[in-house]
């Protein structure tokens, strides 16, 4: 399953279900926005600086828990004993949010880390372009949970090849490019009442030509 999935899924799942089964994609302002910020980083280069090996587009994965993707940033960083501690970096376009998300995409890059690397990955960070900041991001016991939750939760979904029905958040729903396609309003009203007011636009459509 790939990384990307995690974050669709803690969003919303019917989100993640389309996307990641139905194959379904629209473009917005914001997943614009989210794919010109993370070109930067697709170039897949290696620098260092000051102790620090810095490798961008890094493919990630965790054959135990069956996920997969491309980290946006790894940072190596070097101990007094020679070894390097990853410290995995991802790029969002807005700004930090209210749900975890994105912590939960983070943690499972580490935990990809973590099995590739044999070391423990205990921080990473989420850089955000509208305030153009770090944000770090502690892997402790509670979003370890909730990332490998996440998983099981996917590897379900994607066992069953079931869509999750709508269920409409103004919250969440408004800033979905997805939102024409899943239409979650109309599915939230009784049929009868959709119809009604479907109808009267039509109506109302032919009376104005």
């Amino acid at each position: 399953m790939p990384l990307s999935a995690l974050q669709h899924a803690v969003y919303c799942r019917r989100q993640a279900a389309l996307i990641h089964l139905e194959r379904l994609w629209e473009d917005n302002r914001f997943t614009a926005e989210g794919h010109q910020l993370h070109l930067a980083a697709d170039r897949g280069d290696q620098r260092k600086a000051r102790g620090v090996r810095r490798v961008t587009a890094l493919p990630l994965a965790a054959p135990r828990l069956g996920i997969a993707g491309v980290a946006d940033l790894v940072e190596f960083r070097r101990a007094a004993d020679g070894s390097e501690t990853p410290f995995p970096v991802e790029y969002k376009r807005g700004k930090p949010k209210p749900h975890r998300a994105d912590e939960v995409q983070l943690c499972a890059q580490a935990l990809c880390l973590e099995e590739m690397t044999g070391r423990t990955v205990p921080e990473g960070a989420l850089y955000y372009a509208e305030t153009k900041r770090r944000v770090a991001v502690a892997f402790d016991a509670e979003l370890r949970a909730l990332t490998e939750a996440t998983i099981a939760d996917l590897r379900a979904m994607f066992a069953t090849l079931r869509t999750p029905p709508p269920v409409f958040r103004s919250d969440r729903c408004r800033a979905c490019s997805l939102l024409d396609l899943c239409r979650p309003q109309a599915a939230a009203r009784p049929a009868r009442q959709w119809r009604e007011r479907m109808l009267a636009a039509l109506l109302s459509d032919d009376g104005e030509r």
